[in-house]
C-alpha cells in the first residue's frame, strides 16, 4: 500500500509481492502450532528492507535477481535464500495471528449486515400491500361523498360568521362596562377586559364597523392610563395596600412596571412639596385673619417667614406629621414590593417559561434599586423642607421649654431618617446645630447668672426595658402618628415653684442657705437615689450605719439624721443640669457643647462656694497643706477661664479680648444678709455647712452621671470629661478643710492663750503637782465651742464628718499654739519643762473626755518638741535636719533657752547654722 512506511504498518496487505504466496488455513493452523519466539520473529520482520513495503508495483524478483554479484556462490545463495524463507515464515506467522484475531469482529459484522436484508425485503412487502389498498380507495371514493363534504364545510364557515357577528355585537357594547369598571377603581379588569378587545379587533379588522371601533378603543385605553396615574399619586399620602395592589397589576397589565415606579417618584416629590405648602398656608392664612390670596402666590420659603410664633410650634408639628405620612407610605410601599417580590419568586421557581421569569426578574431589580434610591431623595426632599421652615424664623425668640420642644420635634424627625434610610441627617443637623449652640450659649450665660430655672423630669423621659429595639415605622405603620406625643407631653410640663429670675425678697434669699427639707420638696428622682428599699432611710454616703449607730451627743444631729443638705441653689443646679441633659440627649452632635457647659456649670458653683466661705490668704501661711495642689491648680483654672475679673469693658481692648471677656461671668458676690463674722454663730458655720455639703451632694449626682455622659460623648472629647472628672468633680470634698479651718481659726482666743502662757514663769527650781491656769483657760474655751456647735446644730445638721473636721482643726491650731507659747519662753529649766509635760497632759485628759477624735491631732507634734530638750548636742543636730514641721523661731528658741544651759557657744552656732541652711530654701 502506498504511504506505509513501516513493516508492521503494512503487513495487513502483502498480496501486492507477486514471489510471496498467502497460506491456507491449515498452514495459518501449522505456523500458530509451531513453537516461537516473539521477539526473534519481530527481529526477523525488523530486518526486511523497506523497499519491500514500497509500493504494489514493485517487483521483488527483479529485485533480488539484480542484487546478485557478478560471481556467485551457491553457499551465500541458500543461506540468503533461508533468510528470505525465514522473514517469509515470520511474516506469515504474524499474518495469520492478525487474521484470526480479528475473524469474531467479521462473524458479527456479517450477521449484522444479513439481518438488515432481512428488514429490507419486509420493507418491500409492506409498501407493495399499501400501494395495494391505496388503489382499491381510490377506485371506491364516489361523487356523493365529495358532495357531503361540501356542505359539511358550508356549515362551518356560517357558524363562524355567525360567531364573529356576536362577538362584534359585544365589541359595540364594550365601552359601557369599561366606564362601570373604571368608576368601580377595577383597572386591572378594565384594561384586561380593553385589551380582549383590541385583539379581537384586529381579528375582525376586515370588517369596516370594526375599524372606528379599534380607534375608540386605543383612546379608552388611554383615559384608562390617566385615571391610573391620578390613582397611583393617591397613594402618596394615604397607603391602601388594597388600592395599590390593583394599580400594580393594572400597569402589570399594561407592561409599564417600570414607567409605574418613576411615576410614583415623581409623585412623591411633589406630595411633599403640596404638603408642606398646604401646612403653612393654612396656618399663615388663619393668623392672617382675612381671605387674602396674596399668599397662595409666594413661594414656600417666602411663605414661612409669615408664620408667627404663636403659630410657629403647632405648625412645625402639623408640618412632621403631614411629612411623616408620605415617608410611612412610601415605607409601606416598599414593605408591599418586597413581600410580592418573593411571592413571585416562589410561583416563578414552579413554572417553565425561562424567557417570561428574566423579564419579570429584571422589572424587580429594577423597581427595587429605584426605591432603594428613592429613600435617599425623599428624605433629602423631606430635610430641605423643614430646614428652610426653621430658617423662617428666628429660635432666639422662644423660651426654654418651647425651644427644647422644638428641638424635640426635629429630634424625633432625625430619628424617622435614620430609620428610613439610615442616614445621619446632614443637612438638619448642620441647619440645628448652629442655632442650638449660639441658643444654649445664650442661655447657659443667663443660667449662671440667675440659677433658677424650670423643673426637668427625667422621669417622663421613656425608658425601654425591651432588649428587643422596635422603629417607629414598625410602630406606628397601622395607625397612629410619632409626632403626636410631644404635644401631648408639653400639656404635661408643670412649671417649678422656683422657677423665678431672683428671689422676691431679701429674706427669701437668705433662706437658700438653709437645710433643706427633704420630706416635702425632695423630688422624686432624688428620694429614689437615695431611700433605702428596706428602712426607708436616705442614707448619707459619707458616714457608715454602724457609725450612725454609735454617734454620741456631741455628734450635733438632727432628728433628719439622713437629710441630704441642699440650698436652693444646688437644687437648681440640678435641675438645670436636668435640662442640659434633656437637650443632650435630643441633638447629640452637641453633647460635647452642653457637656462643657455643665461643667462650666459646676465650676462656677465650686469657685463660688470657695470665694464666698473659703478664701483667706492667711491659710497657706499656715504651712498646714490645707489646700491640695489640685485644687489650687482647679481654682485658677476656674478663675483664668470663666471668671470676668474686670469692672467694666476697656474701651481699648481688641475684638478678640471683647469675645473672651463675653465667654467669662461675673466674679460671685456674696448676699450682704449672709454675716460671716458673728461668734455666736462660730463665724457663719450653718452658711458654711449647708454650702459646702450642698456642693459635695453635688459632686456625687455628677458622678452617677458620669457613665452616662461618657456614653453619649464623643470619642475624641472623652479626654475633657476625664479631665473634668478627675481634676474638679473629685476636688468638691477637698474644701472642707480651707472652709472649716475658718471657723476653727476664730472658733478659740489663741492669742488670749499666749499671753496667759507668756505669764507663766518656767525657770522654776521645784517639780510642780499644779498645771498652769492657761490650760483651764483653753479647756473652756473648748467647751463653749462644744456649745456654740450645739446651738449651731439646732438650726442646721452638721454631719459627723464636717464635726470630725471642725474638732481636728481646732485641736491641731491649740496644739501648734501651745508650741508656739513654749517658743516664747525667754528662760526654762529642767522642773519648766517638766511642768510643760504636765500642763499638756492634763489638756490632753480633759479633752478627750469632749470629743472622739482619735488619735489627738498633732500630739506628737507637742510631745516631740517638749522633749527635745533632752537631746545631745549630736542628737540635737540630727533631729533639726528630721523635723522641718517646726518653724525656724520655734528652733531657735529650743536651741538658745532651753539647750543653752548645757552646751558651749561653739555647738550652740553649729546648730543653728543648720537651722539656717534649712530656712534658706524657704526664703
Amino acid at each position: 500500500m502506498t504511504g506505509l512506511k513501516s513493516p508492521q504498518e503494512s503487513l495487513s496487505d502483502l498480496g501486492a509481492i507477486e514471489s510471496l504466496r498467502v497460506p491456507g488455513k491449515e498452514e495459518f493452523r501449522e505456523l500458530r502450532e509451531q513453537p516461537s519466539d516473539p521477539q526473534a520473529e519481530q527481529e526477523l520482520i525488523n530486518s526486511i528492507e523497506q523497499v519491500y513495503f514500497s509500493a504494489d508495483s514493485f517487483d521483488v524478483v527483479k529485485y533480488e535477481l539484480e542484487k546478485l554479484p557478478p560471481v556467485l556462490n551457491l553457499q551465500e545463495l541458500e543461506a540468503y535464500r533461508d533468510k528470505l524463507k525465514q522473514q517469509q515464515a515470520a511474516v506469515s506467522k504474524k499474518v495469520a495471528d492478525l487474521i484470526l484475531e480479528k475473524q469474531p469482529a467479521y462473524v458479527k459484522e456479517l450477521e449484522r449486515v444479513t439481518s438488515l436484508q432481512t428488514g429490507l425485503q419486509l420493507a418491500a412487502v409492506i409498501c407493495t400491500n399499501g400501494r395495494r389498498h391505496l388503489n382499491i380507495a381510490k377506485e371506491g371514493f364516489t361523487q356523493a361523498s365529495l358532495g357531503l363534504l361540501a356542505n359539511q364545510r358550508k356549515r362551518q364557515l356560517l357558524i363562524g360568521l355567525l360567531k364573529s357577528l356576536r362577538t362584534i355585537k359585544t365589541l359595540q357594547r364594550t365601552d359601557v362596562r369599561l366606564s362601570e369598571m373604571l368608576e368601580e377603581e377595577d383597572y386591572p379588569g378594565a384594561i384586561q377586559l380593553c385589551l380582549e378587545c383590541q385583539k379581537a379587533a384586529s381579528t375582525f379588522k376586515h370588517y369596516s364597523c370594526i375599524s372606528e371601533l379599534n380607534s375608540k378603543l386605543q383612546d379608552t385605553l388611554e383615559q384608562i392610563e390617566e385615571q391610573l396615574d391620578v390613582a397611583l399619586s393617591k397613594i402618596c399620602k394615604n397607603f391602601d395596600i388594597n388600592h395599590y395592589t390593583k394599580v400594580q397589576q393594572a400597569y402589570r397589565l399594561l407592561g409599564k412596571t417600570q414607567t409605574a415606579m418613576d411615576q410614583l417618584h415623581m409623585h412623591f416629590t411633589q406630595a411633599i412639596h403640596n404638603t408642606v405648602f398646604q401646612v403653612v398656608l393654612g396656618y399663615v392664612e388663619l393668623c392672617a385673619g382675612n381671605t387674602d390670596t396674596k399668599f397662595q402666590k409666594l413661594q414656600y420659603k417666602d411663605l414661612c417667614t409669615h408664620v408667627t410664633p404663636d403659630s410657629y410650634i403647632p405648625c412645625l408639628a402639623d408640618l412632621c406629621k403631614a411629612l411623616w405620612e408620605v415617608m410611612l407610605s412610601y415605607y409601606r410601599t416598599m414593605e408591599w414590593h418586597e413581600k410580592h417580590d418573593n411571592e413571585d419568586t416562589a410561583s416563578a421557581s414552579e413554572g417553565n417559561n425561562m424567557i417570561g421569569t428574566e423579564e419579570t426578574n429584571f422589572d424587580r431589580g429594577y423597581i427595587k434599586k429605584k426605591l432603594e434610591h428613592g429613600l435617599t431623595r425623599i428624605w433629602q426632599d423631606v430635610q430641605l423642607k423643614v430646614k428652610t421652615y426653621l430658617l423662617g424664623t428666628d429660635l432666639s425668640i422662644f423660651k426654654y421649654d418651647d425651644f427644647i420642644f422644638v428641638l424635640d420635634i426635629i429630634s424625633r424627625l432625625m430619628q424617622v431618617g435614620e430609620e428610613f434610610c439610615g442616614s445621619k441627617s446632614e443637612v438638619l443637623q448642620e441647619s440645628i446645630r448652629k442655632q442650638s449652640v449660639n441658643y444654649f450659649k445664650n442661655y447657659h450665660r443667663d443660667s449662671v447668672y440667675v440659677l433658677e430655672f424650670y423643673c426637668f423630669s427625667p422621669s417622663k423621659q421613656p425608658v425601654s426595658t425591651s432588649s428587643k429595639t422596635v422603629t417607629l415605622f414598625e410602630q406606628y405603620c397601622s395607625g397612629g402618628n410619632p409626632f403626636e406625643i410631644q404635644a401631648n407631653h408639653k400639656d404635661e410640663e408643670t412649671e417649678d415653684v422656683l422657677a423665678s429670675n431672683g428671689y422676691e425678697s431679701d429674706e427669701q434669699e437668705k433662706s437658700a442657705y438653709q437645710e433643706y427639707d427633704s420630706d416635702s420638696d425632695v423630688p422624686e428622682e432624688l428620694k429614689r437615689d437615695y431611700v433605702d428599699e428596706q428602712t426607708g432611710d436616705v442614707p448619707v454616703k459619707s458616714v457608715s450605719r454602724e457609725t450612725l449607730k454609735s454617734r454620741k451627743k456631741s455628734d450635733y444631729s438632727l432628728n433628719k439624721v439622713n437629710a441630704p443638705i441642699l440650698t436652693n441653689t444646688t437644687l437648681n443646679v440640678i435641675r438645670l443640669v436636668g435640662k442640659y441633659m434633656q437637650m443632650m440627649n435630643i441633638l447629640k452632635p452637641i453633647a460635647f457643647d452642653v457637656i462643657h457647659f455643665m461643667s462650666q456649670l459646676f465650676d462656677y458653683y465650686l469657685y463660688a462656694i470657695y470665694t464666698f466661705f473659703g478664701r483667706n490668704d492667711s491659710l497657706e501661711s499656715t504651712g498646714l497643706g490645707l489646700s491640695s495642689s489640685r485644687l489650687r491648680t482647679t481654682l485658677n483654672r476656674i478663675q483664668e477661664s470663666l471668671i470676668d475679673l474686670e469692672v467694666s469693658a476697656d474701651p481699648t481692648a481688641t475684638l478678640t479680648a471683647a469675645e473672651e471677656r463675653k465667654e467669662k461671668v461675673p466674679s460671685p458676690h456674696l448676699s450682704h444678709l449672709v454675716v460671716l463674722t458673728s461668734g455666736d454663730t462660730l463665724y457663719g458655720l450653718a452658711e458654711r455647712v449647708v454650702a459646702t455639703e450642698s456642693l459635695v451632694f453635688l459632686a456625687e449626682q455628677f458622678e452617677f452621671l458620669q457613665p452616662h455622659l461618657d456614653a453619649v460623648m464623643p470619642a475624641v472629647k472623652k479626654p475633657f470629661l476625664q479631665q473634668f472628672y478627675s481634676q474638679t468633680v473629685s476636688t468638691a470634698s477637698e474644701l472642707r478643710k480651707p472652709i472649716y479651718w475658718i471657723v476653727a481659726g476664730k472658733a478659740l482666743d489663741y492669742e488670749q492663750m499666749l499671753l496667759l502662757m507668756a505669764n507663766v514663769k518656767w525657770d522654776v527650781k521645784e517639780i510642780m503637782s499644779q498645771h498652769n491656769i492657761y490650760v483651764d483657760a483653753l479647756l473652756k474655751e473648748f467647751e463653749q465651742f462644744n456649745r456654740r456647735l450645739n446651738e449651731v446644730s439646732k438650726r442646721v445638721r452638721i454631719p459627723l464628718p464636717v464635726s470630725n473636721i471642725l474638732w481636728e482643726h481646732c485641736i491641731r491650731l491649740a496644739n501648734r499654739t501651745i508650741v508656739e507659747g513654749y517658743a516664747n519662753v525667754k528662760k526654762c529649766s529642767n522642773e519648766g519643762r517638766a511642768l510643760m509635760q504636765l500642763d499638756f497632759q492634763q489638756f490632753l485628759m480633759k479633752l478627750e473626755k469632749l470629743t472622739d477624735i482619735r488619735p489627738i491631732p498633732d500630739k506628737e507634734f507637742v510631745e516631740t518638741y517638749i522633749k527635745a530638750y533632752y537631746l545631745t548636742e549630736n542628737d540635737m543636730e540630727r533631729w533639726i535636719k528630721e523635723h522641718r514641721e517646726y518653724s525656724t523661731k520655734q528652733l531657735t528658741n529650743l536651741v538658745n533657752v532651753c539647750l543653752g544651759s548645757h552646751i558651749n557657744k561653739k555647738a550652740r552656732q553649729k546648730l543653728l547654722a543648720a537651722i539656717d541652711d534649712i530656712d534658706r530654701p524657704k526664703r
